[in-house]
């Protein structure tokens, strides 16, 4: 099965994730122990969506992240580059309006949105910097963005030990569950050379987002960063 390289082309990234969207959301649940769910109330809770506010939520796969704001009243997007990750979610929940979309192109109007969001997906697009300006874009001024991703132990002990569980251990689990280790070979080559906290944060202030605070989550094995739009 085809995976993506840290070059990131849209295009292979799509095509790895289409191959593993049936059993992705499980994977998720086994490799982090649960956490994800735990990460995916306080995504909720920071994107504090208001009943009639209209949400994007980027990298969405097949849906689990944005069922929590549809509960919430909100009118959410699920949107994702990958068909498969959406056809499955489609199948699964129907009702929500899922959308194929880049990004670093989104295909929504400037100011659409009142919050977007994007979960464990940041990392894996080709221009991060591309893509931030494009959220800044569709969110209408003073609304904000929330993104949850993979990120440093602060810990340094713990980052060893969690260093060589996410090279060694996590493709193997996980690649025993989709039959496919190499795409989880990439998706943990992506975490380790992804920016730490801090550099985020500055990533995002160069967007143009202004507030732009974090909170770690698992002594830092995943950091939630929220930001907004200057009014």
């Amino acid at each position: 099965m085809p995976r993506a390289t840290l070059e990131k082309h849209p295009g292979e990234v799509a095509s790895m994730f289409d191959g593993i969207a049936e059993r992705y959301d499980l994977v998720n649940d086994l490799v982090s122990l649960g956490q994800d769910r735990r990460w995916r109330r306080l995504v909720r809770e920071a994107v504090a969506a208001a009943p009639g506010e209209k949400v994007l939520d980027l990298a969405a796969g097949t849906g689990t992240s944005s069922e929590p704001f549809e509960l919430d009243g909100a009118h959410v997007v699920p949107s994702d580059i990958s068909l498969g990750m959406l056809t499955v979610g489609k199948r699964r929940r129907p009702d929500l309006p899922f959308v194929a979309g880049d990004a670093t192109a989104l295909p929504f109007a400037d100011g659409a949105f009142d919050a977007v969001t994007i979960s464990f997906g940041l990392r894996n697009v080709v221009d991060t910097a591309g893509a931030l300006r494009e959220m800044l874009r569709v969110v209408r001024p003073g609304g904000r963005l929330v993104v949850c991703e993979f990120s440093t132990p602060t810990w340094a002990p713990f980052r060893t030990v969690y260093m060589e569980y996410l090279m060694r251990a996590l493709p193997v689990v996980a690649g025993a569950v989709t039959r496919d280790k190499g795409s989880y070979d990439y998706l943990a080559e992506s975490i380790r050379s992804w920016p730490d906290q801090t550099g985020l944060a500055h990533l995002m202030l160069d967007a143009g987002w202004e507030r732009v605070a974090y909170r770690n989550l698992t002594g830092g094995i995943v950091a939630l960063h929220r930001a907004a739009k200057p009014a």
